[in-house]
């Protein structure tokens, strides 16, 4: 064996001093940063086999569709939703699903599939689109209040039409003449130029003697 000279045999004692006093925690500090590693790996494959299945149970949502059983495609709707609740195809699949009841006459059912949208979805638009759906099924209920509360939420610019639109088809109903018109107005300045529903607003402000 090697004799160590003064020099090198203190600078092993300060190494042995230095790990005693701090080893412990630089092992620590090592295990825990290879765990989160590990871990972050884990839970990244997790959403990625969560998404796959979801996008699956979508896909079975969307073939029901064409069967037009309500019953069928609700299910699917809920398999989606119970299952896969935080991906993005929930929202999409609770939509789809109230489009079909509010066809079928199920209510109650389509306004708690639109609430639960407006509730979870992250993404503003999937939001915007339940709040509109939301609130056309309030208008024929004559909720007016409830309607215009949904409306005066904050939505994205692209939006501004369809909401000023149907802003004033509750004015309209509420024998807000005036108010009516202006909004049909707004709505008509927002939508797209080269959109048809601006022959459906067109018709709505002339109705109302709006200029056009």
């Amino acid at each position: 064996m090697a004799v160590l000279d003064l020099q090198e045999q203190e600078q092993v004692d300060e190494f042995k001093a230095w790990w005693s006093d701090n080893g412990k925690w630089l092992l620590i500090t090592v295990t825990l940063v290879i765990v989160g590693f590990a871990t972050m790996q884990g839970w990244e494959f997790y959403k990625e086999k969560k998404m796959t299945e979801a996008s699956i149970l979508y896909g079975e949502l969307e073939k029901q569709l064409t069967s037009n059983d309500p019953k069928r495609i609700n299910d699917a709707a809920t398999a989606v939703l119970d299952n896969y609740g935080s991906t993005v195809y929930a929202p999409r699949a609770a939509l789809l699903a109230a489009q079909v009841n509010i066809e079928s006459n199920d209510v109650p059912r389509a306004k708690s599939q639109l609430e639960w949208v407006i509730k979870h979805a992250e993404e503003t638009g999937l939001q915007s689109v339940a709040r509109l759906k939301l609130a056309s099924v309030l208008l024929d209920e004559k909720k007016y209040a409830d309607v215009l509360k949904l409306l005066d939420e904050k939505h994205p610019e692209s939006f501004e039409g369809l909401y000023a639109d149907l802003r004033g088809d509750v004015l309209n109903a509420q024998g807000k003449v005036d108010e009516a018109r202006s909004a049909y107005q707004l709505a008509l300045n927002k939508i797209d130029a080269q959109s048809r529903y601006r022959n459906l607003i067109q018709v709505k402000l002339d109705a109302l003697g709006g200029a056009k």
